[in-house]
């Protein structure tokens, strides 16, 4: 059943808040100086004149939950896991103006409009601040205001269904993809005869161009997966916070639909929370992927091992010409050239197709949205061809089908055995969908030490517990239960009503992924066993459990 909704819960499925961050020359940023504000102003190096957008991560306070964590875990399930919400993280989607103004004592209006939400949906949430902020700067808190009732009338943020979402005076129309959407399709969101009203459809809430952002550094692409996938400690220095946040959010979306899962942080300035946990020599760097802009940076992270620096994706109609990998030594500054920095040696051959391929787009002037789909497909093949062969051996840990026996525990998942796993990859390797050549086993040793294998193996293993709990389950149901306790004492009568129905509300809670049908044929057993008992006990079984 789904909960009832109250005033601002339809709000707070989409949002958790908005801020309005402004500058004030005596005080520094207004509002109190926490991390937020910091976040929500480019460094002043950046000198971004005129509307900036970009978006930026920060950790959920300890011990603070959302009141409406159960509410939204039912979205969660059908998301696809790079878009699930993180549980430890809120996102904020900040548009930022600078302006001259005689007026203002610095010479210049500085204000932030910030979007904090759990969705990772990028696309969207800029495509919104671009129909609330302008109009919010000149009407101020009455626009806000209203903007906020129109978002809490909008339907929830379900996933597979086209949602049309008013704003302003304006529609929205979009599509959250489902983890049963095959990867690398987008189920395009069509103009309908019936959308007069409608103004602006996205085809995608959450990917970004990724040709635009690796465009400075495109020689490398293959390089920087191999990086991510094996969640290596990676700083991205660029001119501004909008080329920062993009950059890092293409390389975390590189490895999709594998999910990035250690820390990423895609406008990171020096007042964050985490800055000297992240910056301390006294150990080795983290694996998180960092976006700044500071010049000091250059200096704090020169021990990194893997460092990006993004020239100014303006000029991105010039094919970038950095092809050799700079040494870590060179780069003292952050006027150092455009380039990356390390001393890593991949372990897969470099593909020169995709290179000559996106070269000859540049000469013929093919559209940047081509190019984008071009990488965005290698990319998926690459990760797909990486993963096949990791899918197939962890569904040979699955038990078979005749082992479940209603009358015994689920059997156990086979733990993994990674030498067992590596001999399967002579005939069944990645050599079967990719031709690129290279040190796979070297790979794969390096990944499954590696937090993108963890959280990947955990959430399979999940699943596959689920779908052991949901065979045992519908076995169950299939068993002549009324037969069965005609040899019991009416003790193991009661005591198998209390673990049928303590199975059926968890199989409820975990939604399991069981046969049509098969939860009210169990609810029906319950029901007809606890008929055979005398009257009293009938009664206490029929009370619902106390919360």
């Amino acid at each position: 059943t789904r909960p009832l909704l109250l005033p601002w819960d339809r709000f707070s499925s989409w949002l958790h808040c908005i801020c309005v961050v402004g500058f004030d020359l005596e005080l520094g940023q207004a509002v109190e100086k926490t991390s937020i504000c910091y976040l929500s102003f480019p460094d002043s190096n950046s000198g971004c004149l005129g509307d900036t957008q970009f978006c930026f991560r920060f950790r959920q306070a300890a011990g603070s939950k959302s009141s409406l964590g159960c509410f939204l875990d039912h979205f969660d399930r059908d998301a696809p896991v790079c878009l699930k919400r993180d549980q430890g993280y809120y996102y904020g989607y900040v548009y930022f103006r600078q302006v001259r103004d005689k007026t203002l004592k610095r010479g210049y209006f500085q204000k932030s409009l910030v979007l904090i939400s759990k969705l990772p949906y990028v696309t969207f949430f800029h495509s919104l601040l671009k129909l609330i902020a302008p109009e919010y700067f000149e009407k101020q808190e009455p626009f806000l205001e209203a903007a906020c009732n129109d978002i809490d009338r909008w339907p929830t943020p379900c996933p597979g269904k086209i949602l049309t979402l008013p704003i302003m005076g304006v529609v929205m129309k979009l599509r959250i993809p489902t983890c049963y959407d095959k990867p690398g399709t987008s189920q395009l969101v069509q103009s309908a005869p019936s959308d007069s009203l409608v103004s602006i459809v996205l085809p995608t809430v959450h990917e970004v161009d990724l040709f635009r952002c690796f465009h400075p550094v495109f020689f490398h692409i293959q390089m920087l997966w191999e990086l991510v996938l094996l969640s290596e400690a990676l700083v991205v220095m660029a001119p501004s916070p909008a080329e920062s946040s993009d950059t890092v959010l293409a390389l975390v979306s590189c490895i999709s639909p594998l999910r990035y899962c250690s820390d990423f942080r895609p406008y990171f300035t020096i007042h964050d929370s985490e800055f000297k946990e992240y910056t301390t020599r006294t150990q080795a760097p983290p694996s998180v992927i960092l976006g700044v802009t500071n010049p000091f940076f250059a200096k704090t992270l020169q021990h990194w091992p893997h460092i990006i620096r993004i020239g100014d994706m303006k000029q991105a109609g010039e094919m970038a010409k950095q092809m050799k990998v700079k040494k870590l030594k060179n780069l003292k500054t952050l006027d150092s050239k455009p380039g990356v920095y390390t001393a890593y040696k991949p372990f897969l051959n470099k593909d020169e197709d995709i290179i000559k391929q996106l070269q000859k787009g540049v000469q013929q002037k093919r559209p940047s949205a081509a190019q984008n789909a071009i990488l965005r497909r290698y990319f998926l093949e690459l990760t797909q061809s990486f993963i096949i062969p990791l899918e197939r051996y962890v569904a040979s840990l699955m038990p078979l089908q005749k082992s479940i026996s209603p009358w015994k525990s689920p059997p156990q998942l086979r733990p993994f055995n990674q030498e067992e796993f590596m001999k399967t990859l002579e005939k069944a390797g990645p050599q079967l969908t990719s031709r690129l050549k290279g040190d796979w086993i070297g790979l794969y040793r390096q990944f499954l030490r590696s937090p993108n294998f963890d959280g990947w193996f955990r959430n399979r293993r999940k699943e596959m517990m689920q779908k052991l709990e949901a065979l045992h389950l519908e076995a169950l149901c299939e068993e002549d239960l009324q037969l069965r306790i005609q040899k019991h004492t009416e003790v193991e009568t009661v005591d198998l009503v209390l673990k049928l129905k303590e199975k059926l509300t968890q199989a409820e809670k975990d939604q399991l992924p069981v046969k049509p049908g098969t939860l009210p044929k169990l609810q029906a057993h319950i029901e007809s066993i606890i008929l055979t008992l005398p009257e009293d006990l009938q009664g206490i079984l029929h009370k619902p459990p106390s919360p």
